[in-house]
């Protein structure tokens, strides 16, 4: 799909990654809607992007209803980036039942009823597209991220099994994947260092895997250097030898450091 002149809603636009995104769509000639919690981030955002027609759409994704009230909100769009989501990591015995149930709802919930409420406008006008930011942690999964791996293996499975049937329709869905990314996300957050050996992609190269996906129509596109996807395929295929690698001291000591430092993002 073509980007200049479309209408965009882009959720968690005012992390590192969201950011990132916007500018890259609007340099694109997108009209962004940016979304997130703060209106005045927001605002501060949409006044720095170039091009002209961005707008601002305040909303905390962890209410219950707030995604179909800001999918009514937006209306008519053109394309959807879910981008929203909270690192979700932790013991599942140290979460209390209402940190589990915003987990859920913001990283999975959400993309889903948001794009229930969108969709019938984008198969009407026959075109649209549907990006959904996942993760390689929806091919392998950690220690300290149940929850976490929970939700991005459930955004893949549901945004593949949701392309196949839009089939004909005009509207695509392809998933970004990125892997650890420097600068931005979970690891710059919590000023943790992302596992050494695996390698680190940026926001910026995130935003071009989003950019390609409005283009090409990818079902899935992966960010993430090769010994980064090399491992998580090994994961996804050999899920005994990935529990058996995250299993080691190395694999818990960093999980439980990194799950410590973002205690205060659930």
């Amino acid at each position: 799909m073509e980007i200049r002149s479309k209408k965009i809603l882009l959720t968690g636009a005012t992390g590192g990654i969201g950011r990132s995104i916007a500018s890259k769509l609007a340099a694109e000639g997108a009209n962004v809607i940016v979304s997130g919690r703060s209106e005045e981030a927001l605002q501060e955002l949409a006044d720095s992007l170039p091009g002209s027609g961005h707008s601002v759409l305040a909303a905390d994704l962890g209410v219950p209803g707030a995604a179909v009230e800001l999918a009514e909100r937006a209306g008519a769009v053109d394309g959807l980036v879910a981008n929203a989501a909270l690192p979700s990591t932790g013991r599942l015995r140290e979460l209390t039942d209402e940190q589990v149930s915003r987990m859920l709802r913001i990283n999975l919930e959400s993309p889903i009823l948001t794009t229930q409420a969108l969709l019938p406008g984008m198969v009407e006008r026959g075109e649209g597209k549907l990006i959904y930011i996942g993760s390689l942690a929806g091919k392998a999964a950690s220690p300290r991220s149940s929850i976490y791996n929970a939700t991005k293996f459930g955004i893949r499975g549901f945004a593949f099994a949701l392309k196949s049937d839009l089939v004909g329709t005009g509207v695509g869905v392809t998933l970004v994947a990125p892997g650890f990314v420097r600068e931005a996300g979970m690891f710059a957050d919590s000023g943790r260092e992302a596992p050494s050996g695996m390698g680190t992609t940026t926001p910026g190269e995130v935003a071009d895997g989003v950019v390609k996906g409005f283009r090409d129509d990818k079902l899935e596109i992966t960010v993430a250097p090769r010994i980064s996807k090399t491992m998580a395929h090994l994961g996804l295929a050999i899920p005994t030898f990935s529990h058996k690698v995250q299993s080691g001291k190395t694999g818990q000591t960093a999980a439980e450091d990194l799950a410590k430092h973002q205690a205060d993002k659930r």
